[in-house]
């Protein structure tokens, strides 16, 4: 049965619908918490990283606007470069105070932030994007994120197809699950193809710090690795030092196809647009709570709303290639999954049996790297 909780008010709905002030406002995280603002309701989305990054935080910001443009009569407040601690809060609640009842928390370390803005302002919905949450939530808040793992495999299949060294590079922030699922998604996709291939991991402990990339990127390239991805929030640095030797790239994010015109292979994009929109309409229609969006939600290329896309191919992607990928992807859209078992990891134990689909939260709860990933996650 399930259980039914308060929704958002009538007032609150309807102030979303006949929200005043329609100008779309963009400030930068040091002055978010400013005076209260003036004229009708608001939508707030806060970035760790800057807008123009070539990567996560363009991609969320990218959605914002797409909201602004779904929404002209309601004032879309954004903030860049907001850390993941307590600064967080205190940016949400400055929305708030302006008027904001529909809050997004774009970065997996506001998880924690995002809840305490949700249970402090019960009648505003912060909505947070990368994380599950275990036990009781407050009724105004959710979680969602993509299986964007799965475009993560099918690009793995065009870097295995691609690669002449059968050696892989991936550079990654943090050992989390979400990084985590994505180097292994790779690595399985890559074999898949070509058993010979191997993904050798190098990690920044930053989501975007161009030095620690750079030298990531050239500690890869100096092994021998000719084709290089990356989960980094800002994925310029890795993609041109990668151009400048010659080796191929595999995008994340978003598409920076631009940043490497000969050796571009393909990529994941984040497109949040349309989900971001379908949510607020959940939202002003009164019926959140309950819905799918008030949970642990994920969407995919098995629910049709996946807010992902693959990015374009470059010139070295073959047909074959291609059509494998449309195999692969025809596969998991039905009844595949790129962890379809057995997966075994490094150390040769079955970590999921042969011919088990895995669900969403038992692959987020992955904690080890495949067999053929080179590299050991760093002790916490």
């Amino acid at each position: 049965m399930t259980v039914r909780i308060p929704r958002l008010s009538a007032v609150a709905a309807a102030a979303l619908l006949l929200a005043a002030c329609a100008t779309n406002t963009t400030e930068k995280a040091a002055t978010a918490d400013g005076a209260p603002g003036t004229g009708g309701t608001k939508i707030g989305f806060i970035f760790v990283g800057p807008k123009d990054d070539y990567g996560y935080n363009q991609a969320a910001y990218e959605g914002s606007q797409a909201v602004a443009k779904a929404y002209p009569d309601l004032e879309v407040l954004t903030a860049e470069n907001v850390p993941e601690d307590d600064n967080a809060a205190r940016v949400m609640e400055g929305m708030v105070r302006k008027g904001a009842k529909i809050i997004f928390a774009t970065s997996y370390g506001h998880r924690d932030p995002a809840l305490k803005v949700a249970a402090a302002n019960p009648d505003v919905v912060v909505l947070q994007q990368g994380n599950i949450v275990d036990g009781a939530m407050p009724p105004n808040f959710g979680t969602y994120f993509g299986t964007v793992y799965e475009p993560v495999y099918l690009a793995g299949i065009v870097a295995g197809r691609t690669t002449k060294s059968n050696k892989l590079g991936y550079v990654y922030a943090f050992p989390i699950s979400q990084t985590l699922d994505n180097i292994n998604a790779f690595q399985l996709g890559a074999a898949s193809v070509n058993p010979a291939a191997k993904t050798y991991v190098v990690n920044t402990s930053n989501w975007c710090d161009p030095a620690k990339q750079a030298e990531a990127a050239k500690s890869l390239l100096s092994q021998g690795v000719d084709v290089i991805s990356q989960h980094q929030d800002c994925t310029a640095t890795v993609i041109r030092a990668t151009e400048a030797a010659g080796a191929y790239t595999v995008g994340y994010h978003a598409d920076a196809s631009a940043l490497a015109p000969k050796g571009w292979l393909t990529g994941s994009e984040w497109d949040w647009g349309p989900l971001y929109t379908k949510m607020i309409q959940t939202i002003v229609a009164g019926s959140f709570t309950g819905s799918p969006y008030n949970a642990n939600f994920r969407v995919g290329l098995k629910t049709g709303d996946n807010p992902f896309v693959q990015s374009p191919y470059g010139p070295a992607v073959d047909a074959p290639t291609k059509q494998l990928v449309d195999d692969a992807r025809a596969k998991i859209s039905k009844d595949g999954s790129p962890f379809l078992g057995p997966v075994v990891d490094q150390a040769g134990t079955v970590r999921v049996a042969a011919g088990t689909v895995p669900d969403y939260r038992t692959i987020e709860a992955i904690d080890y790297f495949v067999e053929g990933v080179v590299g050991k996650i760093p002790a916490s």
